[in-house]
């Protein structure tokens, strides 16, 4: 019988005694802070939150939280295999897809860990024939690129995950690359495109879908099939070019004329995804099986390190305590991530995915409503380009909107100038560190233009250099982070009802409606029904 009690933030006491809890006030910030408040995350990866609102009172206070909502225990409860789903009445193992912390998993007599790690070495089997020229395209051809074809999760978790370690493949003498590009728009603009910059005979295109069934995915793959065929190329043939990643009941499935089909289950959410073969059959043609493998144990260090129990030690759980420290009691609605990484120029759009589908939500486990406020919106985009564009907001602005930093010493490239007595890169850490400074502490000045009020607070994660081990342990950490705020909130982070409606009303209109408000609007915008 589990020990585990789930309750609303509103009826913990922890809680009413955080409220009493006077914040830290960021302008106070000094130098002792920044090596005081510094944590391991994984990856050679480290959380500091010198800048954030918090001080020894305060982490008490959160430490009574975290320890009266048990999220250790619920965290390792999901690791032991718990039904945590409960809208969709799930598991929910997307850290098994990169090592076993807890017990053996199983969904009736199957060994779900070993059916995640057969899949796994099919894939790095299956890379290793694509990228050695064994297996080839219809027409005798080796794959030089890769397509993946998927919407949501099956696109914005893998899109930001090979975008953030191409540069490093290019510059660390991994010999094949292939170029991947990602097609998931059903605007014909998105697979036009895409498709324009690849040659359709050397060409291998992964078809993402766990239903086998998502209309946006299938319609793009019929514009590939229709472009190949026009393309005039003797004995191509578009199956012949065509992998699945899906369920082993949905009907891609049973295609017998594609190349392969790689499974993924229910188990996994589509924005947790990116760790199981959703991520791992674009990663692993791409850049190698041993990059991807890497990823995963960057991931399975910083997933072990969230089972910590001390607060002050556990980093994903710190950010996720003070997430609700700002949103809960502080009022803060929105948080920014600021990559000051080129390469991680897509991670802030799949973290808008991953956070606000996963805790955008106002009814608890239960499905009852709850009366505070849940998920921030998230936004971000990689420094120094914000910096020139909606910094002034958060400097100046009405509204204090939390920030999470992340950076690190050296490039990927290694490829830098000297300009005005320093570097590139060193120009870039140079920015970051001033913009946590100036959030902070802010400026007097007789002139109320140029004063900052500061008291701005900021996280930042740091470390050496952006690697699969560093990539891999950055996005357990925020899903974590993600995963610890919905069990303080009471919430299922882990189902999307509300994606479905506009599904279902598009289907309808689709198909012809007698809904004159559909109607009206499909009209405007050309929509025969």
């Amino acid at each position: 019988m589990s020990s585990l009690v789930y309750r609303n933030l509103t009826e913990s006491e922890a809680f009413t005694r955080l409220i009493a809890t006077q914040p830290y006030h960021v302008t106070s910030i000094n130098a002792d802070r920044v090596e005081k408040f510094d944590i391991p995350a994984g990856g050679e990866l480290h959380y500091n939150y010198a800048a954030k609102a918090v001080d020894d009172r305060v982490l008490m206070a959160l430490t009574e939280l975290a320890a009266e909502q048990q999220c250790i225990g619920k965290y390792r409860a999901i690791l032991e295999g718990e039904v945590m789903n409960t809208g969709e009445e799930r598991m929910v193992l997307h850290h098994l897809t990169r090592g076993q912390l807890g017990g053996t998993v199983k969904a009736g007599s199957r060994d779900i860990g070993a059916f995640y790690a057969e899949q796994q070495k099919r894939i790095a089997d299956f890379a290793g024939d694509v990228r050695s020229g064994k297996k080839k395209g219809s027409t005798g051809k080796p794959f030089k690129s890769v397509v993946q074809i998927g919407i949501g999760g099956s696109d914005l978790g893998p899109r930001a995950m090979y975008l953030a370690l191409a540069n490093y493949a290019a510059t660390t003498g991994i010999d094949p690359i292939l170029d991947a590009h990602f097609i998931s728009n059903v605007d014909p603009d998105d697979a036009s495109e895409v498709l324009s910059h690849i040659d359709p005979e050397t060409t291998l295109f992964i078809l993402v879908s766990k239903s086998g069934t998502t209309q946006e995915t299938l319609t793009n793959r019929a514009f590939v099939a229709e472009h190949m065929k026009k393309s005039g190329i003797s004995g191509l043939n578009p199956d012949a070019h065509m992998i699945a990643v899906t369920s082993e009941t949905s009907p891609l499935a049973k295609e017998t004329d594609m190349l392969d089909a790689f499974f993924i289950d229910d188990f996994i959410g589509g924005r947790y995804s990116s760790t199981s073969a959703v991520g791992g059959v674009v990663l692993s043609l791409a850049f190698g099986p041993e990059v991807f493998s890497r990823f995963l144990s960057g991931a399975h260090e910083a997933d072990r390190l969230s089972l910590e129990e001390e607060v002050g030690r556990n980093a994903a759980l710190t950010d996720a305590l003070i997430g609700v420290w700002e949103r809960n009691v502080l009022g803060y609605p929105s948080t920014a991530v600021l990559p000051y990484s080129q390469a991680l120029h897509r991670f802030p759009a799949h973290l808008q995915q991953l956070d606000m589908e996963s805790n955008g939500k106002s009814v608890n486990r239960a499905g009852k409503p709850i009366d505070y406020p849940t998920g921030p919106l998230v936004f971000g985009e990689p420094g120094t380009n914000g910096q020139h564009s909606f910094y002034q907001l958060l400097h100046q602005g009405t509204d204090i909107i939390p920030l999470q930093f992340v950076g690190f010493l050296d490039s990927q490239r290694a490829d830098d100038v000297k300009y005005e007595g320093s570097y590139s890169q060193v120009k870039l850490n140079a920015n970051l560190a001033a913009q946590i400074v100036a959030f902070a502490r802010g400026q007097k000045d007789q002139d109320p233009n140029k004063s900052f009020a500061g008291n701005r607070p900021s996280s930042l994660i740091y470390g050496p250099r952006l690697s699969p081990e560093s990539l891999g342990a950055l996005l357990s950490h925020f899903e974590n982070k993600v995963i610890f705020q919905g069990l303080i909130w009471n919430i299922n982070s882990f189902d999307q009802e509300g994606v479905q409606l506009g599904k279902v009303l598009t289907k309808t209109i689709l198909g012809g409606t007698d809904d004159p408000l559909l109607r009206a609007y499909g009209a405007l915008l050309g929509v025969n029904g």
